[in-house]
């Protein structure tokens, strides 16, 4: 276990109850949950890690479609909060699955850092200057099927591992090229390493990309309540919206979809995009902007773009 708040008085520690923070132990998960901790030690709080090794930490070998899924990467977190041994626990947004499992809930989404992809390279500015042939590095599907859309005529290699191990796999020249979140970069302060960032109109982000989730018992009202002024309501109604859109999709990682939101004044508008992986059907694109002030409104307004996915042709997953 991993502790902190040495910068704070003694007196102001204890002023509220101690809380843990259950956190995988890579080095942008304690990144994002010293973040937290952070945060609610400026408050008063006394705050320690559990930093533990998920199922997906450990299968490297095989893709996340292949092997459970995103859920992996929560679900040792997640029994932690059930036993008692934390109090919350920080995610990436993105490798949350749609569907919580009960007893547990969302209490807090932080304001976002940058949502879009970033191309790396050791040689290549654009993937447009990518040689006929190049190995681009990604096991995400929505990646695969967006980068195969722009460029065809580039090969497409797994690419598994914590955000180090995949610049390690790169600058031992496995890849020509590999495509990551801009977000985990930036907070790592590897920033100098991105290439370029496409933007969502070419290459459209995940669902919950770039965002920071907190995950409590549903029974702990204490901390939801605790938790509230953490929270970035345009952030978590923009989020709740692409959510919307995957979970009605069957979205899993398993399924090349991806769903981001934006703010245009007071409207939400939220592009998605649909793949075939086995590259069977035409990539499909739709885009809506409606009203979204409520939760309620933002999840209504997810599901519409999910309709409009399977008029244009999208398939459900399962």
């Amino acid at each position: 276990m991993l502790a902190s708040g040495a910068l704070f008085p003694q007196r102001r520690r204890h002023a509220l109850t101690p809380l843990v923070i259950a956190t995988r132990e890579s080095r942008l998960a304690l990144w994002q949950a010293r973040h937290v901790q952070s945060l609610l030690e400026a408050r008063g709080h006394a705050v320690s890690l559990l930093g533990m090794t998920t199922q997906g930490d450990q299968i490297l070998d095989r893709s996340l479609s292949k092997v459970g899924g995103k859920g992996l990467f929560v679900k040792e977190l997640e029994a932690a909060l059930e036993e008692g041994r934390a109090d919350l626990a920080v995610h990436s947004l993105k490798d949350v699955p749609m569907e919580l499992p009960p007893g547990f809930a969302l209490a807090c989404v932080l304001e976002r850092e940058d949502p879009r992809d970033a191309l790396v390279s050791p040689r290549y500015e654009r993937l447009a200057d990518l040689p006929q042939g190049a190995v681009v590095g990604t096991s995400s599907l929505r990646r695969m099927v967006l980068i195969r859309a722009l460029r065809p005529d580039l090969r497409i290699e797994p690419l598994r591992g914590n955000l180090d191990t995949r610049l390690r796999k790169l600058d031992e020249g496995q890849y020509d090229a590999i495509v990551l979140a801009a977000a985990g970069l930036k907070r790592l302060g590897l920033e100098e390493r991105i290439r370029t960032v496409f933007e969502p109109d070419e290459m459209l982000p995940a669902a919950g990309q770039g965002a920071l989730g907190i995950e409590v018992r549903a029974s702990r009202q204490d901390l939801i309540d605790l938790l509230a002024p953490l929270s970035s309501s345009s952030d978590a109604l923009a989020t709740a919206a692409e959510r919307a859109v995957s979970r009605a999709m069957g979205g899993s990682c398993s399924m090349p979809l991806a769903a981001h939101a934006r703010w245009q004044g007071q409207r939400l508008r939220i592009d998605a995009a649909w793949g075939d992986a086995e590259a069977m059907a035409p990539l499909v694109r739709v885009q809506l902007e409606g009203e979204a002030g409520t939760p309620e409104q933002a999840e209504a307004l997810g599901e519409q773009v999910a309709q409009s996915l399977r008029q244009a042709g999208a398939r459900v997953g399962a």
